[in-house]
């Protein structure tokens, strides 16, 4: 095991690591454990009781988080001619249809999310080996394909995020950065949360929320106690 530096230590002496603390003291606390000169981000990893091989315990959706997650989401939307304008009003950073097709072939991927329509996804599932592993494919279960492109594009540069639980059966996701109020970190994680609760898979037999994680891009994780946050 590597020796702990004198940062670590100090973080580690803030908290108890091996207690569970409420989601609320977790954001209190997850502020004063990070010491990164630049703007971590908030990760919460929240542990399933499901078995993601089984279709009917896949969980995956989308949250709206109330204070964003801190940082410009570049959008392409990939739409044709007649609704470019509109794309383009809603605040879509790249706007156009076959011209970014040829620049993500060749390698271009400066983008967070991409929003479409179902009539292109013909020309854009040849993408699929780029896009796939980088979780920028559109799905219209994340409601990145649809025919309402400006609200799509609003509601993502708002903070709506798209989640997928893994194949370990874990949700990995971003709620914000270090420099918001503790109060904001908490009502992105708790939106978060309690989206995951409404999305259970009637399937899904024992505990569902087996563990929860609040850490920083650097910091330790901080162990939440998932008792207190199901309905």
């Amino acid at each position: 095991m590597g020796k702990l530096t004198k940062k670590r230590k100090e973080a580690l002496s803030l908290y108890d690591r091996d207690a569970v603390y409420s989601l609320n003291e977790a954001c209190t606390i997850v502020k004063k454990i990070t010491t990164t000169k630049f703007d971590s981000s908030v990760d919460l990893d929240v542990k399933l009781g499901v078995d993601p091989r089984q279709a009917n315990q896949m969980v995956r959706g989308t949250a709206s988080l109330p204070h964003g997650i801190g940082k410009e989401v570049r959008v392409l939307a990939l739409v044709t001619p007649d609704k470019e304008q509109e794309a383009k009003d809603a605040g879509a950073d790249f706007v156009g249809l076959d011209e970014y097709v040829s620049k993500i072939e060749g390698g271009w991927l400066d983008i967070d999310v991409i929003i479409t329509m179902p009539a292109v996804m013909g020309k854009i599932g040849r993408l699929g080996r780029v896009l796939g592993p980088r979780n920028l494919m559109p799905n219209p279960k994340s409601g990145t394909v649809t025919m309402d492109i400006g609200k799509a594009v609003t509601e993502i540069k708002a903070g709506k995020i798209d989640f997928k639980v893994d194949k370990t059966g874990i949700i990995h996701t971003s709620v914000g950065k270090v420099s918001f109020d503790a109060d904001k970190i908490y009502d992105n994680a708790k939106e978060l949360i309690d989206t995951l609760n409404r999305l259970k898979p009637s399937s899904s037999k024992g505990t569902y929320f087996q563990s929860i994680t609040v850490s920083s891009t650097m910091s330790p994780g901080i162990k939440v106690d998932t008792k207190t946050l199901t309905v």
